[in-house]
């Protein structure tokens, strides 16, 4: 689907679903991985996720696409937009959007726990995203000394 196709079809179901115009823009970004798309407060573009759309189709795109309008359209009126607010919740369940988008497969957010180090004296291990210097820290139970596993 191109940008023009996603435009036009963003626009169509805002005038169907919401009998409300589309006054802005309509993008895929292939930089969101864990989201189906998102709402630009600032500029109230609408960008939306293109995994979303070659994992699971036409239909589930358009789930999103009434989920990202419910707070376009509930933020240009002034209303309750944000997820936790009745307006929104109703909104939503009305024109029938999704709550949450279906993962995709390998694109989980997991903790990258890259850096494995176990204490010399009590045997502790601690999982870390960076590496520390074993130099300056030591174990925060017994004060051993780290030794990094591989």
């Amino acid at each position: 689907m191109s940008e023009d196709e996603l435009q036009r079809l963003v626009e169509k179901i805002s005038k169907r679903d919401f009998n409300k115009p589309f006054m802005h823009e309509a993008r895929f970004n292939p930089r969101l991985k864990t989201t189906g798309g998102r709402y630009l407060l600032q500029s109230h573009d609408i960008e939306l996720n293109p995994k979303q759309y070659e994992v699971f189709g036409h239909n589930e795109l358009v789930k999103i696409i009434k989920h990202e309008l419910c707070h376009y359209h509930l933020h240009i009126e002034g209303r309750g937009y944000m997820h936790r607010d009745p307006e929104f919740k109703a909104l939503l369940s009305e024109v029938g959007g999704s709550r949450y988008c279906k993962a995709i497969p390998g694109m989980s957010k997991q903790l990258n726990s890259s850096y494995t180090y176990e204490c010399q004296d009590c045997h502790l291990i601690y999982r870390r995203k960076r590496q520390i210097n074993t130099e300056k820290y030591v174990c925060g139970k017994c004060k051993g000394k780290l030794q990094k596993k591989i």
